[in-house]
């Protein structure tokens, strides 16, 4: 067996060193190797706790600190405890990072006496910890602040602000149109620009703004000691900077440019959360009026008054939809020549505390533009699936949105509602606005077969009023049209009006597509339409939508769907 090697010679290959420490004279004693440990650091200093201390950083008084810590020592038994720390002699040297592992042992009064513990360097384990460190607080890409931190940052500015009575800017960049580059180029191309675009905009920040990567596309900047006009500077400074000069990258060159949102804090911002919600909204308010633009936030009156609106009213359509005070409204479309009722039309209605009703045009745009008009959408599909069931010689024409087209669960709420009530689908006219048959031709095709496997017809809401060709009405093999009411309601009095809709309804005559006239007026533009070869017609001559059924069946046969 080969011979034991000392200790001091084993911790030495370890890099480490022993020590005993001796409280009440402050005096320390080391093992011979301690030089490997600290090097280039003077023996004196390490004589006595209060000179090692001042070598010690970031706090000096950590070693003290972790006795005082400690649970009170028992029966004379040794208390453990272990700390990590910096030390350096002067400070152009490097920081070595060490690790302390010992125990203490009480004197008579129970409080530390002495110290005797193992010391090593822990360069690397620091070293990786601050990696960890980093990685957690910084985006990878960029190495900018991550959406988390920024936000913590922008936070903690805005206190600051407050408190000295200053003020700072938030700002939001998003690269322009980035999509079309992940197409064009692929992910890598696109990380590139990403982090091209990073590293102009911190080029041209002052000393203590800060910059983050707020999300796939977007930065965040908190721009300190800023003015309105700063502000304003700064933005165009920034957007030049994307703008200027292309993107070098390993698939060629590629221009970008950014648009900007800002808030200035704390004047119109006092949260974090308000300041994000602001700059997010100038953003998207810059990209619609023209890429690579800047807008600031201001207050506006008729905005904040109509949130207010939104809030109440998404509040009202979710209750109405929970208490089933979503009902539907028949709206009578006639033959134009026998003017006898070929269908209804479903209209939504939402009856009120007082006994009135919002109807359509105060309930549709808004459910859209609050994300809530698929949930309208079901509860329409299942009362108007209930009415047909109860009356077997009756049609009905449901309009759904645009959202609704797409939706799985419309569908899967469809299918199972015609397997329940067999017969039905061939009495159902489904219309979809002209902007949605326009969108993608190929996914509206696949609604409009489906529906027609259920025997249902196709109707076009308000054509006219886009950009339908003919031909896409015969590709997605479309039944009905129904003429825009924008450009019926003046035929009498506008000739370029009576042509256009003569027009309309020759060439559909042509493809056997069958014409609606919305928002008939009066009898002279009835006539109008009957010699053109219009179908059918509805309006306020032939009479609006009414709650009351039509046709004579009693309101307690009608069984709605369970939804």
């Amino acid at each position: 067996m080969p011979p034991v090697p000392p200790a001091a010679s084993i911790l030495a290959s370890l890099g480490q060193a022993t020590f005993a420490w001796d409280l009440a004279s402050d005096a320390m004693a080391w093992s011979d190797n301690v030089a490997t440990v600290f090097p280039d650091i003077p023996v004196a200093a390490l004589a006595s706790g209060a000179e090692l201390a001042k070598l010690i950083e970031p706090s000096r008084s950590i070693r003290v600190d972790a006795l005082g810590h400690a649970a009170p020592s028992r029966s004379g038994e040794p208390v453990p405890y272990r700390i990590e720390y910096g030390v350096r002699s002067v400070t152009s040297a490097p920081v070595i990072w060490i690790e302390e592992t010992g125990c203490w042992f009480a004197g008579p009064d129970g409080r530390p006496s002495r110290v005797q513990g193992i010391v090593r360097v822990n360069n690397e384990r620091h070293a990786r910890d601050e990696q960890l460190l980093k990685l957690s607080r910084h985006d990878p890409l960029t190495g900018e602040l991550n959406r988390t931190h920024l936000v913590a940052s922008l936070a903690e500015s805005i206190e600051e602000c407050a408190r000295f009575r200053t003020s700072c800017a938030f700002m939001l960049i998003g690269i322009d149109h980035l999509a079309r580059v992940n197409d064009a180029f692929g992910f890598d191309v696109a990380d590139a620009v990403i982090a091209e675009v990073a590293k102009r905009i911190r080029a041209r920040l002052r000393s203590g703004d800060m910059l983050g990567r707020f999300s796939g596309n977007k930065f965040g900047l908190i721009l300190r000691n800023c003015t309105v006009d700063d502000t304003n500077v700064a933005a165009e400074r920034f957007l030049a900077a994307v703008r200027d000069e292309v993107v070098p990258t390993r698939s060629g060159p590629v221009s970008v440019t950014a648009s900007i949102g800002a808030v200035t804090i704390p004047r119109h911002a006092k949260s974090a959360e308000e300041a994000v919600n602001r700059a997010q909204e100038t953003l998207d308010a810059a990209k619609s009026r023209r890429a690579g633009s800047f807008a600031l936030w201001k207050p506006n009156v008729e905005r904040d008054a109509q949130r207010r609106v939104n809030i109440r009213v998404t509040d009202e359509i979710v209750t109405a939809l929970n208490e089933r005070r979503i009902v539907i409204g028949f709206e009578p479309v006639v033959d134009a020549r026998s003017r006898q009722p070929s269908f209804y039309e479903c209209l939504v209605r939402m009856e009120q505390d007082d006994g009135r009703a919002l109807l359509a045009p105060d309930i549709v745009p808004v459910a859209e533009r609050l994300g809530l008009i698929r949930l309208v959408d079901h509860r329409v599909l299942e009362l108007a699936i209930a009415e047909l069931a109860a009356a077997p010689d009756v049609q009905l024409s449901l309009n759904i949105s645009p959202d609704t087209t797409m939706d799985p669960d419309w569908w899967a709420t469809i299918e199972s509602l015609m397997r329940a009530h067999p017969g039905v689908g061939e009495r159902l006219i489904v219309e979809i606005t002209e902007t949605v048959a326009i969108q993608d031709i190929d996914d509206v095709r696949g609604f409009v077969t489906r529906l027609k496997n259920f025997g249902s017809r196709i109707a076009i809401d308000d054509f006219g009023a886009g950009y339908t060709s003919f031909r896409n009405l015969r590709k997605l093999g479309v039944d009905i049209v129904k003429i825009d009411g924008a450009f019926v309601q003046n035929i009498v009095r506008s000739a370029d009006d009576r042509a256009f809709v003569q027009t309309l309804i020759d060439l559909a005559r042509r493809l056997e597509i069958k014409t609606v006239a919305e928002w008939v007026q009066d009898e002279e533009a009835a006539v109008m339409l009957r010699e053109w070869g219009c179908d059918f017609i509805q309006g306020r001559l032939i009479g609006l939508a009414s709650p009351d059924r039509p046709w004579n069946v009693p309101a307690e046969k009608v069984v709605p769907a369970a939804g």
